[in-house]
Formats: C-alpha cells, structure tokens, sequence
C-alpha cells in the first residue's frame, strides 16, 4: 500500500527541496485534489471531520520511513509560522529515520544498520537520541511480556524475504520453514543488547542477532516530533505518518477530531473514534501481506509461534504517547483478547479489537 501511496506523491507532488535526505513536497493546485482523495482512500485510517470543511487548514507533505506524512494545522497562523513549525519537525522525523534505519548507513552516524552490521564486536557509540529510544524498547519488552521485542530481526528478516519474493513473482517462495525459525530465535534474546548511557554506547553481543523496530520506531518518532511542536507552542495540529496520528490539541472551536478505522475485509470503516489531544495507532493483517495457497501471511509476528498472528484482524490502540500505542498496537495484535485487555487497563490505554470473523470488541473509552 505504502508504494501506491509513494508513486501518487511523485506523480502529483512538485518537489521543492530535500530535507535530511528525503524529500519534502507541497502539492500542486491543479492536482492537490486529486492526489489527496487518492492519498486518503488508501491510507487509513484517516481523520474526517466532525464539522463541514476545514477552512484555514495547512498541510505539508513528507516521505520518511518509507510512507507518506502529513503535518496538518487546523489554527489561524501564517504560512511562514507553519512553515517553520512542520520544517522543525519533519526535520526531527528525518533524524529519526535515518538513525532507525536497518537497511541502510549514512555518513557521519552510526545508526540502527550500523549495530547489526558491528553485531558481536566492540561497543559502538551512538547518538543519544538513539540511546533513549532502545532503553524505551527495552521498557516496552518487559511491559509487554516480550510481545514486543526489537531483537526479533533474526526471525522478522526470514519472513520479510519470503513476502518479498512473492511479491517480486517467485512461483516457488515457501515459507520459512519451523526449522529455520527456531534456528533463528535462538539470537533473539533482548538481552543481547548491551547499552551505556554514561559511556553513550550500544552494542549487540550475539554476531547472529539483529535489531528491527518496525514495531515502535515510526510512533516513537511521531511523539518526538509533537513533543517539539507543542514546545514550540503549536495546537489544533496533527501529524499523520502513514496511518500512525498524533493530535495535538482539538479543532479551533474545541470539537474533537474524528478518524475511521478501516474495515480489514470490506470497504468503507468498522467504526469512527473521536480524538482529542491523543495518539491513536492501528495495526493490521491487511497491510503488507502476501496470499500463498489460499493463506495470508502478513508482517506482524507472534513470538509464541514465530509466524503471522491470527488471532485479530486488526487492532486500534489510543494512548498518551505514540510510541506507546504504536508498540501495544502489535502486542495486543499478537495477544489472547482477556491478556490484552488486562494490558491495557494497566497502562490506561483504550482499545478497538476486529477478529478476522468481523467481530468488534472495544474498551469503555472506544465507544
């Protein structure tokens, strides 16, 4: 879906300049409306008014971890104070990006590619932005039970290549079979990861081990980025990073926002949700997945069976933080509904679960 949504912002954005090495683009007059619609239909779940119209809204357009971002401001400000606001923070969202990158190195930082390149060598020392980030995965390791666990690359990476070469037309992709899974979680002790905060070092003690954060790292930046924003004295905003929303604030008027979360089998939403000075993230099966034999295999993987989990069809999380919702997001997707919902009374965050068969189960404040 991500893809789709990065080739309709090329096709219909004129690009203004590059920022942290990632393009920042302000839609044209004569294709915004298109592009937008296009945009909004695909990635969801997407705000929709409560109120006709949003007059006076800003928005500006960024592409970091591989999806589309808006920054959007619903307040009477000018478009220089805009300007500066969303560049501030996109330029914070840059940051994050290339230092929780796996995939690639950049000069001048040693980032989250680096660590798993230098894996089973010498402490290397990192920015502490990145520092702060792992202590924070490593809490939501123990709060989640494990449910949540950075140091799963070993596994995640074997189911990655299996989607990738269906996706790339392999007739004869398999998956990963229950042997090379349990060969590859014997290296996904979070406990490989060693971090100094006084040294300002990092380092992975078992050569086979990898990180991935793909389960917070994207919600964990967005609460960066509306920390930065509200310092900077900004209300009525919202970012949303491909589908991961952090509102900040509510409507000018004081009304609530509202956004749609998506039907996992059908079109149209399951249900809306009203938010206000909120993070509100959802995870499902029915992005990024390959259907092999009639049998859908998507990305998010349960640690107990070391394949896709199957217990929900999607699940919705509002949190304080984003980086909290992002990171219970997948845990509660992977867990029993009674364990998650136990989870999220002690952590006060308000849940909307979808089981593959439609059901909606949903704590008092998703109502």
């Amino acid at each position: 879906m991500f893809k789709v949504l990065h080739f309709l912002s090329s096709s219909f954005a004129k690009p203004l300049r590059r920022k942290g090495g990632r393009l920042k683009r302000r839609f044209s007059p004569l294709y915004e409306g298109i592009s937008l619609f296009l945009i909004f239909c695909l990635a969801l779940p997407f705000l929709v008014s409560c109120r006709g119209g949003s007059k006076g809204k800003k928005k500006v357009y960024y592409t970091y971890f591989d999806t589309v971002t808006e920054i959007s401001s619903y307040r009477a400000e000018s478009d220089a104070d805009f300007s500066a606001n969303a560049d501030a923070a996109a330029a914070l969202l840059g940051t994050y990006h290339e230092l929780f990158d796996i995939y690639h190195e950049y000069e001048g930082i040693t980032n989250l590619a680096t660590v798993n390149r230098m894996a089973g060598g010498e402490p290397l020392a990192v920015d502490e932005r990145l520092i702060d980030f792992l202590l924070f995965a490593k809490e939501m390791y123990e709060t989640t039970d494990g449910y949540v666990n950075i140091a799963m690359g070993s596994v995640l990476t074997l189911w990655h290549d299996f989607r990738e070469r269906v996706s790339d037309g392999d007739a004869d992709a398999l998956p990963p079979s229950e042997e090379a899974l349990a060969a590859a979680n014997l290296h996904t002790s979070i406990d490989a990861l060693e971090i100094d905060r006084a040294a300002g070092t990092v380092r992975l003690t078992d050569p086979a081990a990898s990180l991935d954060v793909g389960a917070m790292g994207k919600g964990y930046a967005t609460a960066r980025a509306a920390e930065l924003l509200r310092a900077r004295g900004a209300d009525s905003y919202v970012i949303n990073a491909g589908g991961n929303l952090v509102i900040l604030g509510a409507r000018p008027d004081g009304s609530p926002f509202s956004t749609g979360i998506r039907n996992p089998r059908g079109d149209g939403f399951a249900a809306t949700v009203s938010l206000s000075d909120t993070s509100f993230v959802t995870s499902g099966d029915y992005e990024r997945y390959v259907t092999v034999g009639g049998v859908r295999y998507h990305h998010i993987i349960d640690k107990t069976t070391l394949a896709p989990a199957s217990h929900f069809a999607s699940v919705s999380v509002m949190a304080a933080d984003s980086g909290v919702a992002d990171a219970l997001s997948t845990a509660l997707f992977c867990m029993p509904y009674e364990e998650g919902r136990a989870l999220a009374g002690r952590l006060g965050a308000e849940v909307l679960w979808i089981t593959p068969e439609g059901e909606i189960l949903r704590t008092e404040g998703m109502k």
